[in-house]
């Protein structure tokens, strides 16, 4: 690899690795080993796709997809693997969400048992992103990204409320 992809990824993973950690958190349903693990793992297949990458979009969008792309597969992997049942959930949606909170290991439990399309929009939305972008990103048009974010959030009130 030239010395400047090798800048380029290092760059990457300064910007995106707190992205593509709390992306791996949701997927793994907020087991923070499973994420770390997972993480580390996107980034491998960030750096082996490096010289493939097109620029067709930005650098953020690729690793979002690559991010996306691996989760994906570990799920479909592990779901011929085991089935994992989930603990009972208490949780308020929180704005910021951190590692360490119980509450939030909760709030990556109760995302865990959405859709994979709705699992990537909640995750999108709790990193901060902007509906525009998300739109962008999935391919659809801000007001569906509005209106599918209130639903989730209701699903989600209503996993973490056990009903």
């Amino acid at each position: 690899m030239s010395k400047t992809n090798q800048e380029l990824f290092e760059m990457i993973y300064k910007k995106c690795y707190p992205m593509v950690l709390q992306m791996c958190l949701g997927y793994m349903k907020g087991d923070v080993d499973l994420a770390n693990d997972l993480t580390q793992e996107v980034f491998i297949n960030i750096w082996n796709a490096m010289s493939s990458f097109k620029g067709q979009s930005t650098h953020k969008t690729w690793v979002y997809r690559i991010t996306v792309n691996t989760c994906l597969q570990h799920i479909r992997k592990e779901k011929n693997k085991k089935k994992v049942s989930l603990d009972k959930v208490v949780y308020a949606l929180a704005e910021e969400p951190k590692i360490t909170s119980d509450q939030n290991q909760s709030l990556y439990q109760a995302i865990g048992n959405l859709d994979e399309l709705d699992r990537l929009l909640i995750m999108m939305v709790l990193d901060g992103q902007e509906y525009d972008y998300i739109s962008k990103i999935m391919g659809i048009k801000p007001t569906n990204v509005r209106v599918k974010i209130h639903r989730i959030k209701r699903r989600l009130k209503k996993i973490l409320n056990n009903e």
